[in-house]
C-alpha cells in the first residue's frame, strides 16, 4: 500500500511538473489544453511554439422546442436533449483569436409536448391535435437521433481566461424519430412507443451561436428544415436553447 501511495505521488508530481511551462512564462501554469485535460500536456512539456486549442469536445445540454404552427415555450420544461460534438479547432490568426471549427456531431432530441401527433400513412402526413379528456396518457413525447457535420467560425480573446463567440451551422441526417406515450392503466404504468413518421424530414440543416467564457457558453440553435415535410402536415421547426460545456 505504501508503495502504491508513493507511486501515485510521483505520478502527480510528474504531471504538475510537466504543466509549468508555456510559451509566455516559465513559472505560469500552462493553458495549452482546456477543461478536464487543462493541466496535462503529455509525457513531455508542451513545445514553446505550440498553439493553444479549445472547444474540441462539446456537450450542449438543451431545452428542445419547436416554432411554426406551435409557438415557442409551450412544451413541458422536461424537454431536455443532448448534443455531442467532436471538433477540430483550426487557428486562423496569431494567438488563436479567430479559428475555424469543424467536426462531427450527434444530437438527441426529446420534446415533451403532452398532445397528439397523428400519423396518416395513407395520406403521408403528420398532424397535431390537443389532448382530449378521453386521452388516458400523462406524457406524450417526440424524439429522435441525428448525425451531422458542424462548421463554425470562432472568435475569442487571447489567453485561457477568454471570452468566446461562435457562429455556425450544420447539415446532417435524421437517423430516426419516435413518438412515446406514458400513462397509468388499471393501476399499472403503461408505455407505448412507435418509430417512424410518414413524412419525417431526413435532411436537417441549422444555424447556431455560442456565447460564453472559457469552458461554458450559452447555446441557441434553429433548424431551417421542417420536422415534417408534407405541406398538409403540421409545420414545425426545431429550436434549441441551453448550455454548452467544453471538456478540452
Amino acid at each position: 500500500m505504501n508503495k502504491l501511495v508513493l507511486l501515485l505521488g510521483f505520478a502527480l508530481l510528474a504531471t504538475i511538473g510537466h504543466s509549468q511551462y508555456d510559451s509566455k512564462g516559465k513559472y505560469r501554469a500552462t493553458r495549452f489544453r482546456a477543461g478536464i485535460m487543462w493541466f496535462y500536456t503529455g509525457l513531455r512539456p508542451a513545445k514553446e511554439d505550440k498553439i493553444r486549442k479549445y472547444d474540441r469536445l462539446i456537450f450542449d445540454v438543451t431545452y428542445n422546442d419547436w416554432n411554426g404552427d406551435q409557438k415557442l415555450f409551450q412544451n413541458h420544461w422536461a424537454s431536455i436533449g443532448l448534443n455531442t460534438s467532436f471538433m477540430f479547432d483550426i487557428p486562423l490568426l496569431k494567438g488563436n483569436k479567430v479559428a475555424l471549427g469543424i467536426g462531427v456531431s450527434h444530437q438527441f432530441t426529446n420534446i415533451r409536448h403532452n398532445n397528439n401527433l397523428i400519423k396518416d400513412y395513407t395520406a403521408g402526413t403528420t398532424t397535431y391535435a390537443p389532448k382530449t379528456p378521453t386521452d388516458k396518457y400523462q406524457k406524450s413525447i417526440f424524439g429522435g437521433n441525428s448525425f451531422s457535420i458542424p462548421i463554425e467560425l470562432r472568435f475569442r480573446n487571447e489567453g485561457w481566461k477568454h471570452f468566446k463567440f461562435h457562429i455556425g451551422g450544420k447539415i446532417g441526417y435524421q437517423a430516426d424519430a419516435f413518438s412515446k406515450q406514458v400513462g397509468t392503466f388499471n393501476g399499472k404504468r403503461s408505455l407505448s412507443k412507435s418509430f417512424g413518421f410518414p413524412d419525417n424530414n431526413r435532411l436537417i440543416y441549422s444555424a447556431h451561436i455560442r456565447v460564453g467564457f472559457r469552458n461554458w457558453a450559452l447555446f441557441v440553435s434553429y433548424n431551417f428544415n421542417k420536422v415534417f415535410k408534407d405541406e398538409s402536415s403540421v409545420q414545425l421547426n426545431q429550436v434549441q436553447t441551453g448550455i454548452s460545456i467544453s471538456l478540452f
